[in-house]
């Protein structure tokens, strides 16, 4: 294991060919104009590649798969299963690494969902584009570039999901869109990125000390995952009438997990029924479990059945319940998978192998 803050830069020795396959789902890095002047989703991964300066002369092979045409708001839960079915039998054919182009509007989510069940060494990247080849200065090429070199590279063998974005490599469980606009939107609040491309090669300074997989889906239907974010003077009304629409839910609560007193007896009747996580609206640091006491703090809706996320942000936690629901997991071991990923309790204590 690499010690934290030592660069790894991963050398490939002479006359070493490595493949990626270039999964292509949509997105803005797919799209251009149309006769209205609106983005839609156009080019073919084919089209992808080949807008690709200096792909050529990196030795990479790359195989490219249309799997999708869709705007990342359109991108579905099957569809993330479906492409983590069709990224394991790419790696069994002798993909080196996978890249996954797609809209940013769901990569800080469809990207955990593939890390939790990615369980190869080879690196899955997902990237994209703020910026449509249409506009001036499309980030689309260079994104795509990074992530090529980045999941071909020795150097992030065995490091799950990662997201690269504007020459920064960000693990799957931290990064967040932060930014509607801005091409460099994707960040991680919560330890930073993990190493940055430099002249082509991927520099890993540090990296998450361990992985978590969750079991691909037993069941035929995904279950639901609602969040429901706190705010100033809420009296609950999103909260009646939840249970019969969802199998688990996320409360997306005040600070550091706080909610209005006034909520506390319907959370907990609901805590008492199905898997309640107790994650924070903002958007870094984590969920506590012990410092604050009054009605509706963290201690005490700790007390009565929620689940403490950590540093799991709300969006994130809803991916990792709907995995453990799908793999059929019970109320004991979905609460020791959100302990260990919000970072409350040991890797050993992971529910899954």
């Amino acid at each position: 294991m690499l010690a934290a803050g030592v660069p790894m830069i991963g050398r490939m020795s002479n006359g070493e060919h490595r493949r990626v396959e270039v999964f292509a789902m949509g997105g803005t890095i797919a799209m251009t104009a149309d006769a209205t002047g609106g983005a839609t989703v156009a080019l073919t991964v084919e089209q992808l590649i080949a807008g690709v300066p200096g792909l050529a002369e990196s030795g990479i092979t790359v195989g490219v798969r249309d799997f999708r045409r869709v705007p990342g708001a359109s991108v579905s839960l099957p569809d993330v299963v479906e492409l983590s079915r069709a990224i394991h039998t790419a790696r069994a054919e002798g993909a080196h690494g996978i890249v996954v182009t797609q809209g940013t509007d769901t990569i800080e989510e469809t990207s955990f969902l593939l890390d939790l069940y990615h369980q190869g060494d080879e690196p899955v990247v997902v990237t994209g584009a703020m910026r449509n080849p249409s506009l001036a200065g499309p980030d689309g090429p260079a994104n795509l570039l990074g992530a090529i070199v980045t999941a071909a590279h020795p150097a992030t063998a065995g490091l799950g999901a990662l997201v690269v974005f504007a020459d920064e490599i960000h693990a799957a469980r931290r990064v967040r869109k932060t930014h509607s606009m801005n091409i460099d939107t994707f960040k991680s609040p919560n330890g930073g990125p993990i190493g940055y491309v430099v002249e082509g090669v991927p520099i890993v300074h540090n990296h998450l000390p361990h992985r978590l997989n969750v079991p691909p889906p037993t069941i035929e239907t995904l279950p639901k995952v609602g969040i429901i974010p706190i705010a100033l003077g809420d009296e609950g009304e999103l909260l009646e009438g939840i249970e019969s629409k969802v199998d688990a839910l996320v409360i997306a609560a005040m600070g550091v997990g706080h909610v209005p007193d006034r909520l506390v007896p319907r959370l907990e009747e609901l805590a008492a029924g199905m898997p309640v996580v107790l994650a924070s609206r903002t958007a870094a640091g984590p969920v506590l479990r012990k410092t604050y006491g009054f009605a509706g703090s963290e201690r005490d809706l700790n007390a009565r059945g929620l689940m403490p996320a950590g540093y799991l942000d709300p969006y994130k936690v809803r991916v990792l319940l709907i995995a453990a629901l799908a793999a059929q997991a019970d109320r004991a071991r979905i609460a020791a998978a959100v302990a260990v990923a919000g970072g409350y309790a040991e890797p050993e204590n992971w529910p899954w192998p």
